[in-house]
């Protein structure tokens, strides 16, 4: 399958994953990495710098309208909803949150669903909110792939577990094997 992106959804307890996955990813990535995660509205700088700290690839927060490149990951910025649109470019929005949430990562997920169809890869995280359920049952309904981290394993037990009552997914992972699964693509 010829996907055209990858995008991960998180909240409490996915910083760590999301590092080792960002670490494990070789710097030829052959997708751009889509990341939504939940983040401190009021605190602008630093989370950016610790990710890429961590990285293989360059982590940004894009601006309004930028076109997404493959083998970079980008990052919603805080206080920010990250929308997908069909040129393959980023859209910003201050609007309402949602989930409590801003960024809310049902609606990064549900653009990118939309933009994506079958070639998008979708992953929930760790986290403490049902945020990201919906947006992956549609990852799921355009015919992407869906991964979510073995509600076992996280830390944060409430987001995976929210999307397995939602819909069925693809599979069920570990974070090695989310990273392993990546590592093929």
């Amino acid at each position: 399958m010829n996907y055209k992106a990858v995008i991960i959804g998180g909240s409490a307890g996915s910083f760590q994953i999301v590092t080792r996955i960002l670490n494990s990813l070789p710097k030829t990535f052959p997708l751009p990495v889509l990341l939504c995660l939940h983040r401190l509205k009021h605190v602008r700088s630093g989370f950016v710098e610790a990710l890429s700290l961590k990285s293989n690839i360059p982590v940004v927060e894009p601006c309004d309208k930028d076109q997404l490149k493959s083998g970079i990951a980008y990052l919603a910025p805080a206080n920010y909803h990250m929308f997908i649109e069909l040129a393959n470019r980023v859209a910003l929005s201050a609007d309402e949150p949602v989930n409590h949430s801003r960024p809310s990562i049902d609606l990064s997920f549900i653009t990118a669903a939309n933009a994506y169809r079958d070639k998008l890869i979708g992953i929930i995280l760790s986290g403490a909110n049902r945020d990201g359920a919906f947006g992956l049952k549609k990852v799921a309904d355009n015919g992407g792939v869906t991964l979510v981290q073995d509600p076992n394993e996280s830390e944060v037990k409430t987001m995976p577990e929210s999307v397995l009552k939602l819909t069925k997914v693809d599979y069920v992972y570990s974070a090695d094997q989310i990273i392993r699964f990546l590592l093929k693509l």
